[in-house]
Order: structure tokens, then sequence, then C-alpha cells
């Protein structure tokens, strides 16, 4: 079997993906900072549930340590580089501009040497639909301009993008970058909507939330969405007898973007009733106005993905929630 060097396995999405990979029988090689953006406890238990796997090994050092990611990829010789470790988080950038430049620009870069010393035979780049900024048809497609970034992590997940492209043209590298949809599901982060309103409700605590509740996004169920990332790991950008219908396959490069969405708006309102209904207790509701970089609506087009996988995430909202909420209890021990 090939061996995956994973960036952010003590993360969300990270640690998802390595669990699916050690499973089919893969061999992971980990990397992350462990920051304190949130609580660390939750990193280190997803790190620990990994390491139960002989075939994971782990490495803890910054993305911003240029030889740290170096010295860890050659020991690793992985076939294929999953970089989806970043300063995350569209608010917190209004906060901490700086730390999205050092991880998200310098990290980024030091992944790419890294992945172009090797080399890998696919390199695949977590980027967001932040990226289509102030762009108001949807669904999203690929293939639309997005060049109207709202936020610094917009902007720096964008260069990536931008960065990523120069890279496959110059080193002839395959390069999939993936623009993900308002992730959600168990072992989520704290600061995203879902932790947040069911931590609110069943603590009995306000929840913010913003433009009264005139807001869509189209929520991915975690599961889902590494599933699609597993199936582009062998859909290898390459000339253009890869290409499928409305694909945003460079003719300058190896390298494709690719949105993983559930395809469908949820409005904001409608996810508070179901997380209600599955706790089984009323928000306290305390409504905001719009915040400075967000969007009213996210909408994916995920043909692209269909086309080249076969696969289209579909796990229904309520559903998503419902497997979110069970987590949150157990682990949380709340009754």
């Amino acid at each position: 079997m090939k061996t995956a060097f994973i960036t952010g396995t003590g993360g969300f999405i990270g640690f998802h993906l390595a669990e699916l990979l050690l499973q089919e029988g893969w061999t992971v090689a980990g990397y992350d900072g462990m920051t304190d953006y949130y609580d660390v406890r939750l990193k280190e238990r997803r790190i620990a549930l990994l390491n139960q796997h002989p075939k994971f090994t782990f490495t803890h050092a910054m993305l911003e340590d240029n030889d740290a990611v170096q010295a860890a990829v050659q020991a690793a010789t992985p076939d294929i580089i999953v970089h989806l470790a970043a300063q995350a988080g569209v608010r917190y950038s209004l906060e901490n501009p700086r730390a999205y430049i050092d991880a998200n620009i310098v990290g980024t870069f030091n992944v790419m040497e890294a992945a172009r010393a090797v080399p890998v035979q696919h390199l695949l780049m977590a980027s967001t639909s932040s990226a289509y900024g102030a762009n108001t048809e949807m669904p999203f497609a690929e293939t639309q301009k997005a060049d109207t970034p709202l936020t610094i992590y917009a902007a720096t997940k964008k260069a990536n993008e931008a960065m990523g492209h120069s890279y496959a043209h110059i080193y002839d590298m395959p390069t999939t970058m993936f623009r993900f949809f308002t992730v959600y599901g168990p072992w989520g982060r704290p600061d995203m909507a879902l932790f947040k309103f069911t931590k609110g409700i069943l603590e009995g605590t306000p929840i913010d939330i913003y433009n009264n509740g005139e807001m869509w996004r189209d929520f991915t169920y975690v599961t889902d969405l590494v599933r699609g990332i597993r199936l582009l790991i062998d859909a290898v950008p390459g000339g253009p007898e890869t290409a499928v219908k409305g694909d945003s396959l460079s003719p300058a490069a190896p390298f494709r973007v690719v949105n993983i969405g559930n395809s469908d708006k949820i409005r904001l309102l409608d996810f508070v009733e179901a997380i209600e209904d599955e706790v089984g207790k009323k928000a306290v509701r305390n409504y905001m106005p719009m915040q400075t970089g967000d969007v009213p609506a996210t909408w994916a087009d995920a043909g692209v993905l269909q086309q080249l996988t076969g696969y289209r995430p579909q796990t229904p909202f309520r559903e998503g929630v419902a497997e979110f909420v069970n987590w949150y209890r157990d682990f949380y021990g709340v009754s």
C-alpha cells in the first residue's frame, strides 16, 4: 500500500482523512503544530486515537518550521501529500491576520518545496469556498473568477491556489486544490457554528445568530468530505485526456480546483432548529447583524467532483446534526 503525508492530522478534517486511509491499509505520516487556536486537548485526543494504528507516525512541529517540514517529508518518502493544516477561521482572521500569512503562505510554501524535493505523485491541498468572495452567481462553479476575497483567510487560500498552479507548471507536479463548503460533524472545531450552537443550547446560554438568521450554507458532512478527498487522490490531473465537463483543469499545468460540497443551500435557522430538535431544547437566540467578512450564502456546484470520482456528498443535514450531537454528548459526558 501507499504512504500519505497529511498535514493537520490533529485537526478536524485531517484526523478523519487519516483514519479513513489507515482503515484502507495506507501508511500515514501525520504532521501538526497543535496550536492553541482552540482547546489543544481535543487535538491531543484525535492524535491519541490515530496513534493506536501501527501504520501511523506523527511529527509535532509548525508549518513555518521549514527544516522540520523537510525532514518529516524526507523521512516518510510519501507517494502523496495532502496539505490540510492551516490557520483556519474567517472571523479570527480579522483579529490576527499575521497568523494566516505565517501558516497559510509561508507554511504552504514549505510543504510545496518538500513535495517537489521527494517528488510526490500527487499534491492535494485545501482551499475554501470563501475564495469565491463577493461572487453572487450560484451555485459556485470552479470556472468562475475568484478575485474578490473578503477576508485575509480567503486571500491566503486563493494565494495558495496560485502558488500551487505555478509549482504544477514549473515542476510538472500534479496538484489538486479542493474548495470546502461549511464542513461539520463529529470531532469538529469548537469555533464552528454547529459546535457553538450545540454547546450553547445544552448549557442554556445565548447563541449568536448573524444576519438575523438570513444566511444559507452548503453544509457538508465530514465523512462525505473525506470520501471526496480519498477519491480525488486517484483522480490525478494531467493532460487534456483527464479533463471533464466544466473542469477547471489548467491548460498550462497538471492542476485543477475541485469543489467539495453537498450542493444544497440550507437556511441557518433551519440548521439551528435541527439542533434544537436533536437536543430537545430551544436555543436562547441572540440575533446579530452580518459580521465583516461573512457572506449571506454559499452553494457548491459539485458536478466536477462527481464526474471525476462518481461520487457526490449527500448526507442530509438533520442526519449529520444528529451524529454530531450524539458525539458531543458522549465526548463531554452531557446527558
